[in-house]
């Protein structure tokens, strides 16, 4: 019996056409790279932030590229808080009917994301979301040690919730560390979803207990 699914935010929950991701990659340019908006999705996805920056810019030895992790790091969530300050957000089609759905079957709704909490925060608000109605539970890369594609968010959330067994939970994300995630702690089902960062055959590589094109096919399946 399924209690909780846990979504990642942006791209799977979230329409934000890509800001976070967009953002990024001005930052890391602005530091003097050329890297696509491909290659930061690649690289980059569904991971907390600053391991993000490591592995898109590509440097294995985070010792000799701390400051400058860091330094793009900061100008990032200043960057990004201003982003989501200033454009539209809105749910992914079919995101409010699924929740709505969810709770009718006794569901738990948990997101949780590779943004800090701040920022995670500042979403909720700009959709006008709230943990104890439209979600149950919030978990950021900030609220845990391990991140992305250690099961740590997962776990912090199945403890909140007061669930035992990962078999009662479901992971649903947009990109191969979401799946990387689930299948880490343990769910029943690791998810993919072709709304946001990773393609059908990007998603595939994780061998994912399925993918699907839209929220609304995730009832049929649980």
């Amino acid at each position: 019996m399924i209690k909780m699914v846990v979504f990642d935010m942006a791209g799977t929950t979230i329409d934000e056409d890509n800001v976070v991701y967009k953002t990024l990659q001005k930052c890391i340019n602005e530091a003097g790279f050329n890297f696509s908006l491909q290659h930061v999705l690649a690289y980059g996805a569904g991971k907390e932030k600053s391991n993000a920056i490591q592995d898109i810019i590509g440097q294995d030895n985070y010792i000799n590229t701390k400051d400058l992790t860091e330094k793009i790091y900061a100008n990032f969530i200043t960057a990004l808080n201003f982003a989501y300050e200033n454009i539209i957000l809105k749910p992914q089609p079919g995101a409010i009917q699924l929740f709505t759905e969810l709770r009718k079957r006794d569901i738990l709704i948990t997101l949780n994301t590779g943004y800090n909490s701040s920022t995670a925060l500042l979403i909720l608000e700009k959709l006008g979301w709230q943990i104890g109605h439209q979600i149950d539970c919030l978990v950021t890369a900030s609220d845990v040690k391990m991140n992305r594609p250690n099961p740590d968010m997962i776990l912090l959330a199945m403890q909140q919730m007061n669930i035992d067994d990962a078999e009662q939970v479901v992971k649903v994300g947009d990109s191969i560390i979401d799946i990387e995630e689930g299948k880490n702690a343990g769910c029943s089902l690791s998810i993919g979803i072709t709304t946001g960062a990773h393609t059908y055959d990007q998603l595939a590589t994780a061998k994912p207990n399925f993918i699907i094109q839209k929220l609304s096919d995730l009832i049929n399946l649980i």
